[in-house]
């Protein structure tokens, strides 16, 4: 099991974040980590998301911090420098797959395809997101790529709330679950912790099935 794997697989949940204001960082990460959760995704979607990295590595006990929405090598590595615990794509690149087996830096490219999947094996690669989980048929199509990878382990996102959390960790492969569920943007923007916390907190307790 590659470092990746043994990572998702231990938090089962993650939530997928945009901050776009790098005082929220803090307070947000130890909302999120009250609330139950043991990592966070930080997007690349506005400016903020690589110095909110910079600024909470290490700063909440418990709180693994990656990178989300990384689309070239170059993202990657400055993912890398901003020092991510790990970095998750949302599409599959061989490029930034090289780029990261080259740095070291636990690494979850998207995989919509079978396809995908089997060059991201021949890459060395066994954990993978599952993007968009819902467009591309949600866990009915997560259990038949069950059948044909075994032995990979998938971390579908796109659509995944603690509604239906507990339908895809039933399948033995989903190693976790991602969501913007636990701290919507526009929570994170009117600062409300408290809600953000007990969503965590919901989130979390849907994932132990």
């Amino acid at each position: 099991m590659t470092p990746i794997a043994a990572l998702i697989r231990q938090t089962r949940a993650i939530p997928v974040i945009v901050i776009d204001a790098i005082e929220d960082a803090l307070p947000l990460a130890q909302a999120l980590r009250a609330g139950g959760l043991s990592s966070m995704e930080i997007t690349l979607r506005t400016a903020a998301g690589l110095e909110a990295v910079k600024r909470l590595k290490g700063a909440v006990e418990g709180l693994s911090v990656g990178v989300g929405t990384v689309l070239s090598s170059d993202d990657l590595k400055r993912a890398h420098e901003a020092g991510a615990d790990f970095a998750v794509s949302p599409g599959f690149s061989e490029d930034i797959v090289k780029r990261a087996l080259d740095l070291g830096l636990p690494y979850l490219p998207g995989a919509a395809t079978p396809g995908e999947v089997m060059r991201g094996r021949a890459l060395g690669l066994d954990a993978f997101k599952f993007f968009p989980a819902s467009t591309l048929g949600g866990p009915a199509t997560l259990k038949a790529w069950g059948d044909v990878f075994p032995d990979n382990h998938f971390c579908p996102t796109g659509g995944v709330s603690s509604d239906n959390a507990a339908d895809y960790l039933a399948l033995a492969h989903v190693a976790a679950v991602g969501s913007s569920m636990p701290a919507p943007r526009k929570m994170v923007q009117e600062r409300k912790w408290d809600e953000i916390k007990a969503l965590s907190h919901q989130f979390v307790a849907s994932t132990h099935i």
